[in-house]
C-alpha cells in the first residue's frame, strides 16, 4: 500500500470518526441503569427535559380506574411481513403500511411493536413478565400505544416466529417467507385501561394516548427467557400520576 493511500485511509477514518462523534452528540447515549439511566434521562440533553419535568409521564401504576363507556378498539390487523431490529434498547418489529386501529371513528396506522421486561405498566402495583407496545400514529401525527401484557404459560405459536429470530444488538433481520398473523398476537378480549401519557423512552414526549389491554397473553417461559438473554431489564420505572384519571372499559 502506498504512502499516499495510507494518508487517504487515515483521512477517511478521521472523517468517519468525526461523523460518528457528531451523531453521538446529536443522539445522547441513554440506558436503563447507572449514570445514563432512567433517573438521569432529563439531564442528558435539553430535548429530553420532559423525562424529568413532564406532568403526564408513562408508564404508570394503574389503580382506582374509573369505569367508563370507552370506545371499542377495532383492530384492523392483517398478515404482514415483519422486519426485526435490535436498536440497542429493545427488539422492535417494524411493519409495512396497511394495519390499523380504529378508535371512536379515528384511524391510527400501526408502525411497529417492541418489548420491555418486566412490563413497564403495573396494575395495582403488580408488573407482568413482559409487555409488548404496539405503536400507532393518527393522521394528526398523534400517537396511540396499545400495551399487551405478557405472562408465562403455554408456548404461543402466533408469537413464536419473533422469538425464534431475535436479532442481536445492531442487527436487522428479515426472514424470507415469514408473515405474522398480527391479530392472533392479541388477547381474545379487548377490554382496556385508557389514559394520557408519554413515550416511555427519551425524549419522553407527552400527548400519547395509552390503551392497556386488561387481559394478558401467554408466552412459554422459554420464549420469555430468550428475550431476557438479549435484554434482561429494559423497563422505565412507574411515574407519578399527577392527578390524571385512568378510565377502564366496562
Amino acid at each position: 500500500m502506498t504512502h499516499h493511500h495510507w494518508i487517504r485511509q487515515i483521512a477517511l477514518a478521521s472523517v468517519a470518526l468525526c461523523a460518528s462523534l457528531a451523531f453521538a452528540q446529536h443522539a445522547p447515549h441513554w440506558e436503563y441503569k447507572g449514570k445514563h439511566g432512567a433517573a438521569h434521562w432529563g439531564e442528558l440533553e435539553a430535548g429530553f427535559e420532559a423525562c424529568a419535568r413532564g406532568a403526564s409521564q408513562s408508564p404508570i401504576d394503574i389503580r382506582n380506574a374509573v369505569k367508563a363507556d370507552l370506545p371499542v378498539l377495532d383492530f384492523q390487523y392483517t398478515a404482514s411481513a415483519p422486519t426485526l431490529v435490535n436498536n440497542g434498547h429493545t427488539v422492535q418489529v417494524n411493519l409495512p403500511a396497511g394495519n390499523s386501529l380504529v378508535v371512536d371513528g379515528k384511524r391510527l396506522e400501526l408502525l411497529q411493536f417492541h418489548f420491555h421486561t418486566p412490563s413497564e405498566e403495573a396494575v395495582a402495583g403488580k408488573h407482568t413478565a413482559m409487555v409488548a407496545h404496539f405503536v400507532h400514529k393518527g393522521e394528526d401525527g398523534k400517537l396511540g400505544v396499545v400495551a399487551v401484557l405478557i405472562q408465562p404459560g403455554k408456548a404461543n405459536a402466533a408469537w413464536a416466529p419473533i422469538f425464534a429470530h431475535l436479532p442481536r444488538v445492531g442487527e436487522q433481520v428479515t426472514v424470507d417467507g415469514l408473515t405474522l398473523d398480527l391479530g392472533a398476537l392479541l388477547p381474545a378480549k379487548k377490554g382496556y385501561y385508557s389514559f394520557e401519557g408519554s413515550l416511555t423512552t427519551p425524549p419522553c414526549s407527552e400527548g400519547v394516548q395509552w390503551m392497556v389491554l386488561k387481559d394478558p397473553v401467554k408466552l412459554s417461559p422459554q420464549q420469555i427467557k430468550s428475550f431476557r438473554k438479549v435484554y434482561n431489564a429494559n423497563a422505565r420505572p412507574v411515574q407519578p400520576l399527577n392527578g390524571r384519571v385512568v378510565k377502564e372499559s366496562t
